[in-house]
């Protein structure tokens, strides 16, 4: 497909007979952004090239409609538009970001980044191992990438470059957690039916297991510490076991 051809897909001009068709019902598919303008809008003028550059270079993933608001009142009323340029983001059918006036390149570009996914969300989401180390090529100290990373080289024995990638993740609980871990498996083998337990899914027999070795951890106390905190975090704060835990967590330790 041509840039010329592929331009006419991502960039077009919608009114209100195909409204539903062209932005609603396709940012089921994939997010549309749409620039209220007028052709008397000196503002309007400045900012709708450097919309369609930004689509033109995410073409395939975000498209870009472009509706004349002279030509058609109802969508105006519709969406309250009061000033142009009005630009609004589509996705599933409902506005998700917007803005009004201009903006310079730099944070148009933040705008449809935030819409679609950047090549290092993709990578993380491919998940493989080539895909994540690219992805911290990018991003250094990403710490999805590196807690899943992290992991595949745990589970493969290769616990001094999985340490290495992990300590480089800045305030997360998921890195911290499954760092400790890999120490505590070094330095105490008594916690090892706990992490089995873990890798078995009995989570809740798991984090018992943890706690009750608080009161004789010496000085691993704060790695398990780390290790529960990984575990619920995971878990999120509604699951039935959170509270419950966090409370006996914060006892053990205080």
């Amino acid at each position: 497909m041509s840039a010329e051809t592929q331009d006419i897909h991502t960039i077009y001009d919608v009114d209100e007979a195909d409204f539903e068709r062209r932005v609603l019902e396709r940012s089921r598919e994939l997010p549309v952004v749409v620039d209220f303008w007028a052709d008397w809008c000196g503002p309007c003028k400045q900012l709708t090239p450097v919309l369609e550059r930004a689509a033109t270079a995410r073409a395939g993933r975000v498209e870009l409609a472009k509706v004349d608001v002279e030509k058609n009142r109802s969508l105006q009323t519709a969406f309250r538009i009061q000033g142009i340029p009005a630009v609004k983001a589509f996705k599933d059918g409902q506005v998700v970001d917007q803005f009004v006036g201009v903006k310079p390149p730099s944070a148009v570009e933040q705008f449809f980044d935030g819409l679609v996914p950047s090549e290092a969300d993709r990578l993380v989401e491919a998940g493989d191992e080539a895909s994540l180390r690219r992805a911290l090529e990018l991003q250094p100290g990403r710490a999805d990438a590196s807690v899943a990373l992290g992991g595949m080289l745990h589970r493969r024995g290769e616990e001094d470059e999985a340490l290495e990638i992990l300590d480089r993740v800045p305030r997360s609980f998921a890195a911290e957690g499954l760092a400790s871990r890999i120490r505590l498996e070094r330095e105490a083998p008594e916690l090892a039916e706990a992490f089995k337990a873990l890798d078995d899914g009995e989570t809740e027999r798991a984090l018992d297991l943890l706690i009750e070795a608080l009161p004789n951890a010496d000085g691993r106390k704060d790695d398990i510490r780390r290790v529960v905190v990984g575990v619920l975090d995971d878990l999120g704060v509604e699951h039935p076991l959170s509270r419950e835990t966090r409370r006996r967590l914060a006892a053990a330790l205080y």
